[in-house]
């Protein structure tokens, strides 16, 4: 099958590329870009005047609810979800049921995403067995069935000990670990702490939960030399912590959720639990430093943070419904929003 999408403006953050032209494609594989060559004969055309053609996103946080979890999501809808929002990449956690905590499990999830034919599956496998934060997986045997990275997920690992272990093993091997940063007795509220978590009696999230656990992860690199990627960042603080520990050279990454991008704890409005989420919203500075730290590039990522929610367990007590919400279709409108309001080029917001 060979198609050619025709007269759009070609752009590509990675290498620069912004031009009007076309793309050749033969085989499911870009074969030419720009100027074509007439001896390309597409057997479909198509017409890309006033569009923009540009990679697909990469997602590093989106939950396909399979295995465990298909009354909330399906693999098939979650993966169909991704295409039509512009993701043709998405990383997994494995807090799935079981966690995947096995090589068979990744093997398995990985397989049926080929089949589907759709966006790209990269799965992070379970730090811990069954995500207990209690014995390593077997790190080599996961990264073997085709995981990308360890991750704990929204569990937070509290023993010091198995964290160091941890980070010890996948620094040896050139493995990265994926932490949120979230202190496991602190973090145990629903709502921010502030104004309106008190108005509304509802236990609160400090900014403390986030920065006690980054100091925590910091020290641990200083002395394991692990890569880190650090999932969901949601104060202003802790933005601040990465930044120092870049400019220190410590190997670490970073993402910031859309939610928190656009929402902030004021939309909670009177028990709303659509905006029930971990990390729970925050205040407007926590927001407005997010947005500038993804912009001048401290943050490294946008994520969906797509999580979908059964409509039951969100019609409850705001304290009691379930956090989350879907993303994957929202990630590149929203993400072009900020863009827009942060006056940045097209280039740079698609990066």
């Amino acid at each position: 099958m060979k198609v050619l999408i025709k007269n759009g403006r070609l752009l590509d953050p990675a290498t620069g590329r912004d031009e009007m032209g076309d793309v050749a494609i033969a085989a499911g594989r870009i074969v030419s870009l720009g100027k074509v060559s007439p001896d390309f004969h597409a057997n479909r055309s198509i017409d890309a005047s006033g569009l923009i053609v540009a990679p697909g996103l990469v997602d590093l946080a989106a939950r396909l609810r399979e295995p465990g979890h298909e009354h909330e999501g399906m693999l098939e809808s979650e993966m169909a979800a991704a295409v039509a929002g512009g993701v043709t990449s998405l990383v997994c956690p494995p807090d799935t049921d079981p966690p995947l905590d096995e090589p068979g499990l990744v093997e398995m999830l990985k397989f049926r995403a080929r089949n589907l034919n759709q966006a790209h599956l990269y799965p992070l496998g379970a730090l811990t067995r069954n995500l207990a934060g209690e014995v390593l997986t077997e790190m080599a045997e996961l990264t073997e069935a085709g995981c990308v990275g360890f991750s704990q997920a929204d569990v937070a690992l509290a023993d010091t000990l198995v964290m160091q272990r941890a980070l010890q093993y996948a620094s040896t091997f050139g493995y990265s670990v994926w932490l949120r940063p979230q202190d496991s007795y602190l973090g145990k509220g629903v709502a921010a702490s502030g104004a309106l978590a008190t108005r509304l009696g509802l236990a609160g999230v400090p900014v403390i939960a986030e920065t006690i656990a980054l100091h925590t992860i910091f020290e641990l690199m200083r002395a394991t030399g692990a890569r880190v990627h650090l999932c969901r960042l949601s104060s202003a603080a802790g933005i601040e912590l990465v930044r120092r520990a870049k400019a220190e050279g410590l190997p670490v990454t970073c993402d910031v959720s859309v939610n928190q991008l656009h929402l902030t704890d004021m939309d909670i409005g009177y028990f709303n639990a659509a905006m029930r989420l971990t990390p729970p919203l925050r205040q407007q500075r926590d927001r407005d430093a997010l947005r500038a730290a993804l912009a001048d590039g401290t943050v490294d990522a946008l994520v969906s943070d797509h999580t979908p929610v059964d409509e039951d367990a969100k019609n409850l007590p705001f304290a009691e419904a379930e956090p989350g919400a879907t993303g994957l279709e929202l990630l590149l409108s929203l993400a072009l929003r900020w863009g827009a309001d942060s006056g940045l080029p097209l280039a740079r917001t698609l990066a």
